[in-house]
């Protein structure tokens, strides 16, 4: 079972590191940062094995055409996970560019790949969506946005109808507050909602990338194409309501 993943730090690293406890034949790590990725693979090599893990450098927002040609061409892909994410107010475009355009154009990349009516396997996306893609408050419009249609496009694309036809389910983690290297830093659309924001997050429960992580793996095992679960403050995941 190839899984394909994008970043190689927090939730993306971790994902990677459960599907290989969980008898993964590989995980194939796409991420910009050539450094950290490298640093991923071979970490994960010497823990599981010199042919575990493989990275290729890759910009979302660029180089998919590219990228996706040499996947297909050495690989074939059972997983993709689509992790990449970024919540970065002041530049909306990028913000939007990484969050959710990517992920579309690499899901139904991997649906026109796989599908069975086409004479494929089929296979799953795991699309990272966000809390926030299930509530709005006042802080973060532009993430909300691209998360919402995160979890949009994945009840759309995943519909039942849609699996059964091509075989390849498409399912949403939606994690609440979460100790990574993107929420070090958050800061809101308007900076006088900044300390505002800050007191809030303060007083939030928060969650560390390992409760992120199995739940990646559970909503694999069990989900149904076109639900979305929230993972929040560690607790049990649950599905999300009217999604």
């Amino acid at each position: 079972m190839p899984v394909c993943l994008m970043v190689a730090t927090g939730i993306g690293y971790g994902a990677a590191d459960r599907f290989l406890q969980n008898k993964a034949l590989l995980v194939i790590i796409l991420d910009i940062d050539e450094i950290q990725g490298n640093k991923a693979v071979n970490d994960m090599k010497s823990r599981y094995g010199p042919n575990k893990a493989v990275f290729y450098k890759c910009d979302v927002t660029k180089d998919l055409e590219v990228i996706w040609d040499k996947l297909i061409a050495t690989y074939n892909i059972d997983v993709l996970v689509n992790n990449a994410g970024i919540a970065d107010e002041k530049d909306p475009k990028r913000l939007i560019d990484i969050n959710l355009t990517a992920l579309i154009q690499f899901s139904l990349k991997f649906m026109d790949q796989y599908r069975k009516d086409k004479l494929e396997d089929g296979g799953t996306i795991v699309n990272l969506s966000s809390i926030y893609g299930t509530f709005t408050d006042p802080y973060l419009p532009v993430y909300q946005a691209t998360k919402f249609g995160v979890t949009a496009f994945t009840k759309s694309l995943g519909n039942q109808g849609n699996f059964k036809r091509t075989g390849v389910r498409v399912l949403a983690l939606c994690p609440g507050l979460t100790k990574t290297k993107l929420t070090e830093v958050l800061k809101t659309w308007d900076d006088n909602l900044n300390e505002e924001y800050a007191e809030l997050l303060n007083n939030s429960p928060w969650q560390t990338v390992d409760k992120v992580s199995d739940a990646v793996i559970e909503i694999f095992e069990k989900a149904e194409s076109g639900s979305g679960w929230v993972i929040d403050g560690g607790k049990p995941i649950r599905e999300v309501e009217k999604f």
